[in-house]
């Protein structure tokens, strides 16, 4: 799909839209501290160099045929949010991600985001499930799916390494009846 037209209105100088290739100074900004990407998947780096970012907006690292946009601050790129439809008889649900810029942290930001997004991409999508995982230690992103109607529905025990570490994998889900 083309994403190019959407804008999604958060509130308080906070919209989503997609990324654009301005956006890559911003990104390197944000996107290169090791906080940030402690609770991302590995599709995320540490450092973030330039070329990752190059990559990123080139659309080597995710689809953006997807609803990936930037999370936008007054009028800057800090964060992400994304989902990707699953496969096959799963089709029917898409995982969400998330990243946040940490000038942006404790401000309840990625709360509303979330809420913002998550109705609409079900929508638009046409899907019944939309599922996240947390790593273990990542509270605060727990707290956010879990003000926005996600459920945890399990634990995918020692389920990846990070840093040279093993982790649990907190599975979150909120879906539509029908």
């Amino acid at each position: 799909m083309d994403w190019s037209g959407v804008r999604i209105d958060v509130g308080g100088g906070v919209r989503l839209r997609p990324w654009r290739a301005g956006d890559l100074e911003a990104l390197l900004r944000h996107a290169d501290d090791a906080e940030v990407s402690r609770g991302t998947s590995d599709r995320f780096p540490h450092p973030y160099t330039r070329g990752d970012g190059e990559a990123f907006l080139a659309g080597r690292v995710v689809d953006f045929s997807d609803p990936v946009f930037a999370i936008e601050v007054d009028g800057q790129a800090r964060g992400g949010i994304g989902a990707r439809r699953l496969a096959g008889e799963r089709a029917i649900g898409a995982e969400l991600g998330y990243w946040l810029g940490r000038d942006c942290w404790g401000r309840g930001l990625m709360t509303r985001v979330v809420a913002a997004y998550a109705p609409w991409v079900m929508d638009v999508l046409e899907i019944l499930r939309l599922q996240a995982v947390v790593l273990d230690f990542n509270q605060a992103s727990a707290r956010v799916l879990e003000k926005n109607g996600f459920v945890e529905e399990g634990v995918l025990r020692r389920a990846v390494r990070k840093r040279g570490e093993v982790h649990d994998l907190r599975l979150f889900a909120r879906i539509r009846e029908g």
